[in-house]
């Protein structure tokens, strides 16, 4: 695979009885999620939901990323 294919992928995940998902193995080695990390879940109505690592949303949230 080219790098383009390599910065994007397609997976459908389940909602269990708890409302809990799994995050697919492609996209925590993507983004490096570990265990235990702390991730913010972020949703609007019209444009639906957002998953980020809680230190990346408090870098955008302090206006710190470029």
């Amino acid at each position: 695979m080219d790098d383009k294919q390599n910065e994007r992928f397609i997976v459908s995940v389940k909602v269990g009885p708890k409302g809990q998902i799994t995050i697919p193995k492609e996209a925590r080695d993507m983004f490096d999620i570990k265990e235990g990390e702390t991730l913010m879940v972020l949703g609007d109505k019209q444009r639906g939901i957002a998953i980020l690592k809680a230190d990346a949303f408090y870098k955008v949230a302090d206006g710190d990323m470029k």
